[in-house]
């Protein structure tokens, strides 16, 4: 659109606020912009000399222009967040953070059941957080489950099922983890305030559930029920453990927002810290791509908007470094001289200068290592999809392998940006599972794997991959459970059909777009570790390394012996059969031989 052919246009654009519009020639929208004087804002894009190229260009794709008039400024406000939400126009502000992040779901259900998820569904249920941190998560859920009794099962709990007798109670209610409502041993009410209590705990407000299993503990004494009373003590321990460990800056400070920028030019790097009861219960920074000279306060204002919306902040106060023209006028802005506010306005500072320069390291790294573009672009997907805290430079790859049910190997593949890097290939024979055990044999080579790198000082990986899904992925952490290493390195687990990922403790999986570069990256490792795994087994066998009972007896050959595994996968079934079913695999000779052997 030309200047000249705007100023035909120019006078039907009202002088209100509101949001504009603008379309491309194939009507598709390329910008969303808000003002509070409509017509100002528009003429400016054609009346003056524009410097910028990405704002150059804008005007020149512009053929079509729409507005809508809005009551107020914060009206104007939501709205162009949400028309950029929705529909993401290429000219508008990227925040570059797409990551899935966890929630704690309190399932819509009778006696709702509580766990960790990344799918957030329209189910009815209610969904607290998302957390940038899955570790704390998982700390929460832990003292949860340690104190405050929960169902686990999925018993559909109406008030007839429980009434006509339909359930009995499980281990979970005999281990004291479950006061058993199947059977009607709990009320409702008794376990809605047990959910009111968690709603607490994962805010941060640990007061009043304290003070609650005081009252409890005060309770059993005076009924010199001691017993008990120890039990609610530790409880309260617990609590006051967990809380002495959150960072607390003030409990008197209540609940507020802090937010700090650093920008050049186009980059722009926003910190959020959410404080909830005087507790830091969020950290999170984001980047942010400008793309048409928004101001560093058009920038902040847009990721103020997204991150108090994405982590539901419902607080009342946002303290900044520098005064803001907040277009909600029931929000606060602070701009602390001295003091709590002013520590964490540093602290917000101090967070964002880290993202920065640690962002720039990895690019180095990556340019250093000579990734190419395709590499690097996976690798930073897999980051921003899994939620790492670093960009995946050093992938590992576990996988068990045996033939028809014997001789257990279990192999690795290591990669260093997105290449294999075959110096850093181990195999293992396995020494201390006896028979086939998947699960024991991944412990075994998981533990040996990271007790050497630990042992030698060497680094760890930043993702671990084990092949095999839930089970293997659970036989790997119990690994890293007991060397101490939760949290400094991220495993998933990999289900060999679907293709869907999984975290420890995840009850859902994840499932990475089927031709995105980061899945084809993870399969390209998955089918590495299997031919790798592959080979060592078949080298292994064909130097006769792997004996077993068949090969023993006079006269069958290994040849005869792999037969026979195939066909009936374990020497155990073998020795089952009866003479005619071996007769009729093998021939009369040999399955005398083998009948004679298992049968003297």
């Amino acid at each position: 659109m030309t200047s000249e052919e705007f100023l035909e246009i120019a006078p039907s654009i009202p002088k209100l606020p509101g949001i504009y519009k603008y379309f491309d020639g194939e009507g598709l929208l390329i910008y969303v912009g808000k003002a509070k004087h409509l017509r100002k804002r528009v003429s400016s894009y054609f009346n003056k000399t524009l410097s910028n190229y990405k704002t150059h260009e804008l005007v020149q794709r512009i053929r079509h222009i729409e507005f809508t008039i809005v009551d107020t400024e914060q009206d104007a406000f939501l709205l162009e967040n949400s028309l950029i939400k929705q529909f993401q126009p290429k000219y508008n502000i990227m925040l570059k953070d797409d990551k899935t992040y966890p929630y704690i779901v309190i399932k819509k259900e009778p006696f709702p059941r509580i766990y960790l998820t990344r799918n957030k569904i329209k189910d009815g249920s209610e969904y607290i957080g998302p957390f940038t941190n899955v570790w704390r998560v998982r700390e929460i859920l832990d003292l949860i489950k340690e104190n405050i009794p929960l169902r686990t099962c999925k018993l559909n709990l109406t008030k007839a099922n429980i009434e006509n007798g339909k359930f009995k109670v499980c281990l979970e209610y005999h281990l004291g983890n479950c006061k058993g409502p199947c059977e009607g041993l709990q009320t409702r009410e008794d376990y809605d305030e047990s959910i009111q209590q968690i709603r607490q705990i994962v805010k941060g407000n640990l007061g009043p559930v304290v003070q609650h299993f005081r009252e409890e503990m005060k309770s059993h004494v005076e009924n010199m029920a001691f017993e008990k009373a120890e039990i609610v003590r530790r409880k309260i321990a617990d609590l006051e453990n967990y809380q002495a460990k959150s960072t607390i800056v003030n409990a008197h400070l209540g609940s507020l927002d802090v937010f700090s920028i650093w920008k050049q030019e186009e980059i722009a790097y926003v910190n959020f810290l959410m404080v909830e009861n005087g507790t830091i219960i969020h950290t999170h920074t984001v980047e942010l791509l400008a793309q048409i000279e928004e101001s560093e306060e058009d920038v902040l204002l847009f990721a103020i908007a997204n991150l108090r919306e994405q982590f539901n902040s419902n607080s009342k106060e946002i303290v900044l470094a520098t005064a803001l023209e907040f277009p909600d006028q029931d929000i606060k802005i602070t701009v602390p001289k001295a003091g709590e506010k002013k520590k964490l306005l540093e602290l917000s500072e101090k967070n964002v200068n880290y993202f920065r320069m640690e962002l720039k390291k990895k690019k180095t790294l990556l340019l250093e290592s000579q990734a190419t573009a395709e590499d690097e672009r996976a690798l930073r997907m897999i980051q921003e999809q899994l939620s790492l805290p670093e960009l995946p430079v050093h992938i590992e790859c576990f996988d068990n392998s045996n033939f028809q049910g014997s001789y257990p190997v279990s192999a690795m593949v290591c990669f260093k940006n997105a290449q294999p890097s075959k110096k850093d290939y181990r195999h293992f024979n396995v020494k201390t599972v006896e028979g086939i055990n998947d699960f024991a044999t991944m412990t075994e080579a998981v533990s040996r794997r990271y007790s050497r790198l630990t042992r030698e000082g060497l680094p760890l990986p930043q993702l671990v991959i084990i092949d095999g899904g839930k089970g293997q992925l659970s036989a790997a952490m119990k690994a890293i459970n007991e060397l101490r290493l939760n949290g400094k390195m991220t495993l998933v687990g990999l289900a060999k059909n679907e293709e869907e990922l999984f975290f420890p403790g995840d009850t859902q999986s994840l499932k990475l777009p089927w031709d995105s570069p980061s899945l084809n990256l993870i399969r390209r490792i998955r089918d590495e570790v299997h031919h790798f795994g592959i080979t060592f087994h078949r080298n292994k066998r064909s130097k006769g390394t792997f004996k077993n009972e068949l090969e023993a007896i006079p006269g069958i050959g290994e040849a005869t012996a792999s037969q026979l595994l195939k066909r009936f996968r374990s020497v155990k079934q073998i020795r089952q059969l009866t003479e005619r079913e071996l007769t009729a695999e093998v021939g009369i000779s040999k399955a005398v031989k083998i009948w004679q052997y298992f049968h003297p």
